[in-house]
């Protein structure tokens, strides 16, 4: 049986070198996420499933006084963020290394065993135990720390013809939004975290927020 890891670089061996050339265009919230990060000054802030690298480029830019790391399972995926991180000039203050989502040692990868902030951008999608990435996430988190997501909404208000033809062409490529996103923030709510859940687009993205409880 194929893996995951397989799956995912079978796929990106091709489509990662155009993946940030077209993916721009129907993203959408990203850069929203990385202008909610507000990490500290001097602190550490964790991509997990950082793809190409896009997100960590433009974060880093942001704040010049945090350092970033970045974990994807696909070593694909992880040729394109390397060389993108080594073009920005930002090798010294950006790490990449291979790991699983939902399983994962950041002090053993990093040595940094507790993040200020984490975000997961458009990866949920792709992740099949995308609720033990979101655990994962949350487990990462310093006292004060805050976890990040966006991804593909329902488009709860957009057209119903708009919303089937997504969902259909996303199936293609593996992807499938999870319709199960706000019952899983509440519940972090319900457990005592802070929690913040936006529909964005009409709900064609949705975005959370989720902080160290």
């Amino acid at each position: 049986m194929t893996t995951h890891a397989e799956q995912m670089d079978a796929i990106y061996k091709v489509q990662r070198h155009i993946y940030d050339l077209t993916r721009k265009y129907y993203l959408l919230g990203r850069d929203r996420l990385i202008e909610r990060l507000q990490p500290p000054r001097g602190g550490s802030v964790l991509e997990i499933a950082c793809g190409t690298g896009r997100n960590l480029v433009a974060a880093a830019r942001a704040y010049p006084d945090v350092h970033f790391f970045g974990l994807d399972i696909s070593e694909e995926m992880l040729i394109s963020a390397r060389a993108a991180v080594s073009r920005a000039g930002l090798d010294h203050r950006v790490t990449l290394a291979r790991a699983d989502a939902t399983a994962f040692d950041a002090q053993a990868l990093f040595g940094v065993a507790k993040m200020d902030r984490a975000y997961i951008s458009y990866a949920l999608s792709m992740i099949p135990d995308w609720r033990a990435a979101i655990g994962q996430g949350v487990d990462v988190l310093s006292p004060d720390g805050c976890l990040h997501v966006v991804d593909f909404g329902q488009q709860e208000r957009l057209p119903k013809l708009f919303r089937s033809g997504l969902h259909a062409w996303l199936a293609r490529f593996h992807v499938a939004p999870r319709a199960e996103l706000p019952e899983l923030v509440d519940r972090y709510y319900r457990d005592g975290h802070d929690v913040a859940f936006t529909r964005l687009y009409g709900g064609y993205a949705w975005a959370a927020e989720i902080a160290a409880a």
